[in-house]
């Protein structure tokens, strides 16, 4: 009987005979499948699988002719005489002394491969991992993770703690191991950095890691100390919060952007804006700016560094536009830069003039692994204006810093009231609440943003206020109201495919954005996604991975910085092709392809709808905001805010009238376990 079976099969030749283990699925093209969770290779038994086995390829020096000859001579004892008497391949006619070497020396190494991946899935290790892991460390990976089984989790991309700790238990690894305490903290830490803190109190850390390992808080609080003493960790004290750790990455991060803005800020400039400055109260169309605007023109010419902050319709575009136009006129050299692709092409768009995401600006290099631009290769500008301030987490960001010289200005402008950086850090807000650095806030709505629902329902809910609907046939702002899930998501389908489209002349696939609070959930961004995905892009090959199918025409995300194929967290493309044999996909990102291999695609997500907190940075033609008390951890009003100044032309809000109100009253807290501001203080 044929059986098709699917799934990571690393390493399988033309011939072997396997042991499956996994389970029965129906897939709705090909049909009845078994899916692989793990296999081991079972050497043939018969002369004919032999044959094929040993003339697949699998073993450099044997072709299809010299498998025969070998099968001829040893019959049944083939594989043997090749594992333990190979002197005895001379005895084949065309195999030399040479030949005979080679054919040992790859029969070695394929028979070292298949034992580190039995060892590996006998641990639990998936087999798409048990490649990763293999690729990582080499010949044998199993001294390593004997030794210490959690250094997985800081050498191999994919696996976590989690899947570490289950290795180690699969091994017998005492859990009261000290380093297992070690790895814990570590791992306590990556996750608070994950939810944006760079610091975390020295108690809580102790606490929440005893409570993840199940041990004692002291047990915990002696792996501090030990982190501490090899600089594992970084640890400080506050006078309130009191002990402090971070990891020292970011520890350092926050230190060298306060040092660096300090030597900025304090560093006489290459060129002088003194003079006339009567032209510069207009902007590049001629029309006057405001007085906050205008303000903000003078701090520019006052400040080497300097925040602009103001929410949409205030005019942080025109006055960047205008800064730059006052700039160029004297001749300075001006870099522009934004977080994401987006956000970066916008800000080209409204200038005129070229503007890189910052990874692209500090070209990284896949050489060196590292960022080519820096403060031994600083970047060739007078003066540096970054959009989208407040995307840009700490990291990141003192990375720029770096590679800015210390005789330039430094412009950052954003929208304080959005969300914060996805990455840990709060950078905007700690440089405002800092007090060290020049700020001008923007708060006049002009006229013609005025007439956008958008705009004025942006700052109803930035001040607490219900968004209110637009009266005439021009709307530009919606709130239909469903109180059930199924209902909310049917409305979704219908608007995305049909209404939209139809009323708007919107292209369902590129001009619409489905954004939620969360990823999980009957209302999450994965289950959007393929309701969204059956409708715009129901057919033609495909490839799973993580739960769901790619195809040809669907709009994906990159979920995680690749600074190889050099695509980052949150670019969007588009699929334009799938080799299903090859288990392969190729995404379009603007005018540049990128190739997928099978074990890279769980760094895609379909985009047809996303997180809010992912949308940030970008703009939308139209956006369709789901909100339900099923959200209601994070039915915050920035997280609203954000949504609904994502869109151009169109916003509708879908969900209950409660959500809706929880989110606008609910100020919550992006409030981040910090040290950027304190250090700024300190060093201005």
């Amino acid at each position: 009987m044929e059986v098709s079976a699917v799934g990571n099969l690393a390493g399988v030749r033309v011939g072997e005979s396997l042991r499956l283990a996994g389970q029965w699925t129906t897939h709705p093209r090909f049909g009845r499948q078994f899916q692989v969770r793990s296999f081991t290779a079972v050497s043939p038994a018969t002369l004919v699988g032999i044959e094929r086995y040993l003339g697949s390829g699998l073993v450099p020096g044997i072709g299809a002719e010299i498998a025969s000859r070998l099968v001829g001579k040893f019959g049944l004892t083939t594989l043997e005489v090749i594992d333990r008497e190979p002197a005895k391949l001379r005895e084949v006619q065309g195999i030399g002394p040479k030949r005979a070497e080679q054919i040992v020396q790859a029969w070695q190494k394929q028979r070292e491969i298949r034992d580190v991946m039995v060892f590996l899935q006998s641990c639990g290790v998936s087999t798409a991992l048990a490649a990763r892991i293999y690729r990582h460390y080499g010949r044998d990976p199993r001294g390593v993770i004997s030794r210490d089984p959690w250094q997985l989790a800081a050498d191999v991309q994919g696996i976590g703690f989690r899947t570490a700790d289950a290795i180690a238990a699969s091994l017998g690894v005492d859990p009261q191991s000290p380093r297992r305490a070690e790895a814990g903290i570590l791992f306590v830490l990556e996750q608070r950095a994950d939810e944006g803190h760079t610091w975390a109190p020295r108690k809580a850390l102790a606490e929440e890691t005893a409570s993840l390992l199940s041990v004692a808080p002291d047990r915990c609080a002696a792996a501090i100390d030990m982190l501490a003493a090899r600089q594992a960790v970084a640890l400080e004290a506050d006078a309130e919060a009191g002990p402090l750790i971070a990891s020292p990455l970011l520890a350092k991060a926050e230190e060298e952007t306060a040092r660096r803005l300090a030597l900025i800020a304090s560093t006489a400039g290459s060129f002088s804006l003194d003079g006339d400055s009567s032209a510069d109260t207009k902007d590049a169309e001629g029309i006057t700016l405001s007085r906050l605007q205008q303000e903000a023109v003078r701090a520019v010419r006052a400040d080497k560094v300097l925040v602009i902050t103001g929410g949409p319709g205030t005019g942080k575009t025109t006055l960047i536009t205008t800064i730059v136009r006052i700039l160029s006129r004297r001749g300075l050299r001006v870099a522009l830069c934004a977080p994401t692709g987006r956000a970066a092409k916008r800000m080209a768009e409204a200038t005129g003039r070229e503007s890189r995401t910052i990874h692209r600006l500090l070209e990284w290099s896949p050489k060196t692994g590292g960022f080519t631009r820096d403060e031994n290769a600083p970047l060739a500008c007078d003066a540096l204006i970054l959009d989208e301030a407040s995307m840009a987490d700490i990291v990141l960001f003192s990375r720029l810093v770096a590679a800015v010289p210390p005789a330039s200005r430094l412009i950052m402008v954003g929208d304080s009231d959005q969300l914060p950086s996805v990455g840990p850090g709060n950078v905007l807000a700690d440089l405002i609440s800092s007090g060290a650095v020049p700020v001008t806030r923007l708060t006049e709505i002009f006229r013609q943003a005025g007439e956008s629902s958008i705009v004025v329902n942006a700052h109803r809910i930035n001040a607490g206020h219900m968004p209110q609907a637009a009266a005439g046939d021009e709307r530009d702002f919606f709130f239909i109201e469903r109180d059930e899930p199924d209902a909310i998501v049917a409305v979704v389908r219908d608007l995305v495919t049909t209404r939209i489209p139809r009323r708007f002349g919107l292209d369902p696939r590129q001009d619409i954005q489905v954004l939620t609070p969360m990823r999980k959930g009957v209302l999450g961004a994965a289950n959007l996604n393929k309701e969204l995905q059956a409708l715009l892009n129901p057919g033609g090959p495909s490839l799973g991975r993580g739960g769901i199918e790619l195809r040809a025409g669907d709009r994906v995300i990159q979920m995680r910085n690749n600074y190889a194929q050099g695509v980052f967290n949150g670019d969007v493309g588009a699929v334009t092709e799938v080799n299903e044999s090859a288990r392969t996909a190729t995404v379009s990102y603007d005018e540049r392809s990128v190739l997928y291999e099978a074990a890279d695609l769980d760094q895609l997500s379909l985009a047809y709808a996303c997180s809010i907190h992912k949308s940030q940075g970008s703009e939308f033609p139209a956006v369709v905001i789901v909100l339900h008390t099923q959200h209601y951890v994070l039915l915050k009003r920035a997280l609203l805010y954000t949504a609904v100044t994502r869109a151009r032309k169109l916003a509708v809000i879908v969900g209950s009238r409660r959500a809706l109100a929880i989110a606008v009253k609910n100020v919550g807290t992006t409030e981040r376990c910090t040290r950027l501001a304190a250090r700024l203080r300190a060093y201005f």
